[in-house]
């Protein structure tokens, strides 16, 4: 390959479906130079945090529906959890402290968002891609209120 960036698509089942790849990595090629860093090659979902703030439509609601949604849905307190270990510079004991729980209830809880998204919160580049999501999906109106009723869609 030529110099610069080589972004892989996504695994497709069959060739009429092979659009749907060639989407993903033209997406992330568009967005790759927000990660001056990126392996090489680089898979389109690995930049799915950037391509979302590039506009990528597929990958802000990835974002939401597989990390945002699937968080909240699961216990409000993962969202709370994550949020306070992030605001608290990754912090487990000052996420405890803030969320007045022990730490190894925030250890529990950040084990069971990576069980559920694939991506651990104490990982730079997965910290990111839940930042991103925890915003995207606090403005789709997806979140709920912590008395459990859904907010309506904005």
């Amino acid at each position: 390959f030529a110099p610069g960036p080589v972004v892989l698509g996504p695994l497709t089942p069959d060739l009429a479906s092979a659009h749907l790849s060639a989407r993903g990595a033209q997406a992330g090629f568009r967005a790759v130079s927000g990660w001056p860093d990126a392996p090489r090659p680089v898979h389109s979902d690995e930049l799915l945090p950037e391509r979302a703030l590039a506009g990528d439509g597929h990958a802000r609601r990835y974002l939401v529906d597989e990390v945002f949604v699937r968080l909240a849905d699961e216990k409000a307190t993962l969202v709370e959890t994550l949020t306070t270990f992030f605001e608290v510079g990754d912090s487990i004991e000052a996420a405890a402290r803030s969320l007045f729980v022990h730490p190894n209830t925030v250890r529990y809880r950040l084990r069971k968002a990576t069980e559920l998204t694939g991506l651990s919160p104490t990982n730079p580049r997965h910290a990111f891609a839940y930042r991103i999501a925890l915003v995207l999906g606090r403005q789709s109106g997806r979140a709920r209120h912590p008395d459990g009723i859904e907010q309506p869609e904005l």
